[in-house]
């Protein structure tokens, strides 16, 4: 299966599962897909399912991806102003990033959001507790080259195409409003912060919001397919043997790649709980494949 990246960037990105996710997975013809935490999207973009909801609570993320739904945002719009702004990058460098993510915090223009998430540093979405942008940049003025635009519209021009031929709708909302949504027959595909693990992509994931997420599912009507950690080298996740025992639980080693030296990639074991028989039914699946530099 050949995965395609979508063009906001995401720390956590599910590319490398794709493959792995779409095998124990079957969507229903009359269903709806829903994520509640969209995050980048990769997962719901690359099985292109007809009817799909897709959820966040960064406000910045739905805002892109509902101006690309309408067309406002299209591959021309995002050629004309990442060159503009590329050669403005590329002129006055550091300056000039500040002052977009200035500009950002003040106006929220989805496309400024595009910019800082492609030019800042390692490509995160990170805010402060005032809902600030606060990533600093990624030290690369000439980044917004001919070809990197070519493949920044290219995937806008991708995920346009596969909305306009499909019923997604985006929506910012709690994960909690979105889980309400979910009937009989929808399959719930959930990527949430991990537990246990920091996150400030845009707001605070604890224990409290694991139980209530755990409690939401038990209690939702619909199938659903959970995608958490399950493991490292150092410890567990203490909510698989708690919050989601008595599911279905498939294991599959992933490798995080965080910096170019290889003692820096550091295997995780990625899990997938499930309310149902997944098709293969395969448990303790393992990637054998070696880590690849970034």
């Amino acid at each position: 299966m050949k995965v395609r990246i979508p063009p906001i960037k995401c720390q956590g990105i599910k590319s490398k599962l794709v493959p792995w996710i779409s095998e124990n997975i079957r969507l229903g013809s009359e269903g709806l897909w829903i994520e509640p935490f969209m995050g980048s999207g990769v997962v719901g973009f690359n099985l292109k399912p007809p009817r799909a909801l897709f959820c966040d609570a960064n406000p910045h993320l739905i805002g892109f991806y509902q101006r690309v739904n309408s067309g406002e945002i299209n591959a021309l719009v995002v050629r004309e102003f990442l060159e503009s702004e590329g050669n403005k990058l590329a002129t006055q460098g550091a300056d000039y990033y500040y002052e977009v993510r200035s500009r950002f915090n003040a106006q929220k223009s989805p496309l400024d959001f595009l910019f800082l998430n492609r030019a800042c540093f390692n490509g995160l979405i990170r805010f402060n507790r005032n809902g600030k942008f606060n990533v600093p940049f990624g030290h690369k003025p000439e980044r917004f080259s001919k070809a990197y635009i070519t493949k920044i519209v290219n995937q806008v021009a991708w995920v346009s195409e596969s909305a306009r031929l499909s019923d997604w709708t985006f929506l910012h909302q709690d994960f909690r409003q979105t889980l309400a949504c979910a009937r009989e027959d929808d399959l719930l595909y959930c990527d949430p912060p991990y537990a246990g693990r920091h996150t400030d992509y845009f707001n605070d994931w604890n224990d409290a919001h694991e139980k209530s997420l755990s409690d939401g599912l038990k209690t939702a009507p619909a199938r659903f397919i959970l995608s958490t950690w399950h493991s490292n080298q150092y410890r567990e996740n203490a909510a698989i043997p708690t919050l989601w025992s008595g599911f279905r639980v498939l294991t599959r080693k992933h490798f995080y790649h965080v910096g170019a030296r290889e003692l820096n990639r550091k295997p995780m074991l990625e899990a997938l709980v499930t309310n149902f028989e997944p098709p293969l039914a395969v448990a303790n699946y393992t990637d054998s494949s070696p880590p690849r530099a970034p």
